[in-house]
């Protein structure tokens, strides 16, 4: 498992974009999400300008998997308040996947955010997808709840993890 984490750079934006719709494109055909009735589901909503304008005018932290010269991970964090932080897009392309990537991506994102004074890591989970909850689980994060938005055709998991 070779590679780096560094923070993304304004011109890899579209490179990023594409990691992100690869990796939660397999979240959506697995559980029969579409452009039509989830239009604002990640692997749909993401685009370049979406991105350049968190990156931009939000100045979120978005932070990079590189395996040589190649992105094969991504990740980004929104500064809720002084103590909290929400875990964003954690993504790895499907053929890379099962190797610890997303660990290296998800221990990384524990150090920055410590670093930035956050008491609390929060995230959002298709609650449906319990493979991926029980690996928030395994890695230390505590399920809070549910929430059924009329916009989305599955129900969305709350999380977090004291840091």
């Amino acid at each position: 498992m070779d590679g780096i984490i560094r923070d993304m750079l304004a011109e890899e934006i579209p490179e990023c974009v594409k990691v992100i719709r690869t990796a939660f494109k397999t979240v959506a055909d697995e559980f029969g999400f579409t452009e039509e009735n989830a239009p604002r589901f990640t692997a749909f909503a993401t685009d370049d300008k979406k991105i350049y304008y968190q990156f931009s005018e939000e100045h979120k932290p978005m932070y990079v998997y590189l395996k040589g010269d190649k992105i094969v991970g991504y990740y980004s964090l929104a500064i809720l308040n002084e103590d909290e932080i929400e875990l964003n897009n954690l993504a790895v392309l499907p053929e890379y996947r099962h190797g610890g990537i997303g660990r290296r991506l998800l221990e990384d994102c524990f150090t920055r955010a410590k670093a930035l004074g956050a008491k609390k890591l929060k995230i959002g989970i298709v609650e449906e997808n319990q493979v991926l909850r029980k690996w928030y689980e395994s890695n230390g994060f505590i399920h809070l709840g549910t929430k059924k938005f009329d916009f989305f055709p599955f129900t969305c998991g709350y999380m977090e993890q004291e840091l």
